[in-house]
């Protein structure tokens, strides 16, 4: 495998949605991604791609902001690896990019939201030195 981690631009939204797609809980029409991934982009909002050589295997972004509590952050975001590559150490080389950049950025901290119910994803982030400080509520409208 030949792994790179590589900014995915607003033009290239398209590349991005069938992988955004596996996340979600309940299914969102690639138009409404298509929509929402444009306002991201237009915030402090960075996407990334995971290729595998030229294959786009992977998606994950980056919201930079600063919190009263930790000061300037990095909020991860949507991590999506192909199906057919997880299990193959690829979370382990995105967290060291993701440390990487925040050191180099000088962020404070990163965090993310994961689902109550991925354990998988728990156990991966312990392991990677997060720690669980809270709950993430919400309301729809």
């Amino acid at each position: 495998m030949e792994l790179s981690f590589n900014r995915i631009l607003k033009g290239e939204i398209d590349l991005i949605i069938p992988l955004i797609q596996q996340l979600a809980i309940t299914s969102i029409p690639a138009e409404i991604l298509k929509e929402r991934f444009n306002q991201m982009f237009s915030q402090t909002y960075t996407c990334y791609g995971i290729f595998d050589k030229n294959k786009i295997i992977g998606v994950f972004g980056i919201w930079e902001m600063t919190r009263h509590y930790a000061g300037k952050m990095y909020e991860v975001d949507h991590i999506v690896i192909a199906e057919e590559y997880r299990g193959k150490g690829i979370g382990k080389q995105l967290f060291s990019f993701i440390d990487e950049l925040a050191r180099k950025n000088k962020a404070a901290t990163v965090e993310l939201n994961t689902y109550v119910e991925n354990f998988r994803s728990h156990k991966f982030y312990m392991n990677e030195g997060y720690v669980i400080r809270g709950y993430h509520f919400q309301k729809k409208y």
